[in-house]
Parts: structure tokens; sequence; C-alpha cells
């Protein structure tokens, strides 16, 4: 049976840098906190969760998907990108329902199997 995408809350996108492209984060975090409405998350220097990069998280309305997300495709600056919906299911969205510009990373799965439902 189809999920109904109403069981989308918002989505988040995770842009990864390691000390080399960091400037190019900074820079992409600036553009996206001037031109749309999102909450920023804190720079994580070290990696966090399941990511295993260094990495900031931006939080954003279903609304502004189409925007930032086209936006993300075009300006990225090479940098790996995962976005991916809040639903609730932590490991489905990391998981499953996951969209990667660049490479794909692999994800510390294990420790949102563990998390309860949301």
């Amino acid at each position: 049976m189809p999920q109904p995408t109403a069981s989308i809350r918002g989505y988040h996108a995770h842009i990864y840098y390691d000390a080399a492209s960091r400037e190019r984060a900074a820079r992409i975090r600036e553009l996206i906190e001037m031109n749309f409405t999102v909450v920023m998350g804190r720079w994580r220097d070290q990696p966090v969760g399941p990511h295993p990069q260094a990495m900031y998280q931006v939080a954003f309305a279903t609304a502004e998907f189409e925007r930032i997300v086209p936006w993300l495709m075009l300006n990225r600056d090479e940098l790996v990108v995962l976005v991916h919906p809040e639903t609730g299911d932590d490991y489905a969205d990391h998981a499953e329902h996951a969209l990667w510009m660049g490479r794909k990373l692999e994800l510390k799965l294990d420790f949102l199997r563990n998390l309860p439902p949301r």
C-alpha cells in the first residue's frame, strides 16, 4: 500500500564537508540562510549520529522543497548532500526515502534502527 505524502512533516538536508571543503560549505550555508526559509543546524565538525562525516543540517518545510532542492542540485559546489523527509521513522527516512546529490555515503544505519518512532 502506498504511503501518503501527507505523512511528510518537513525535510532535512545534510551538507557534508571536510577540512578542505569547509569554506565552500560555509559559503553555501550563508546563501541558504539568505535565500530560503530554513532552520540551520549547528556545524558538526565530527561525525554525529548516523552521519559518517562532518556536516550541518538544514531543516525546511515541505513548501520550501521545490525551491531549495533544485537550488542545491545546481549550487552544491561538489559537496555531498543528503535530503530526506521527516515522517517520524528516522531509519526509513535516511535508508529508504533518501535523495543523494554527489556520491552516496555509508550512513551508520544501526544507530537509527534503535531509535523509537516519533
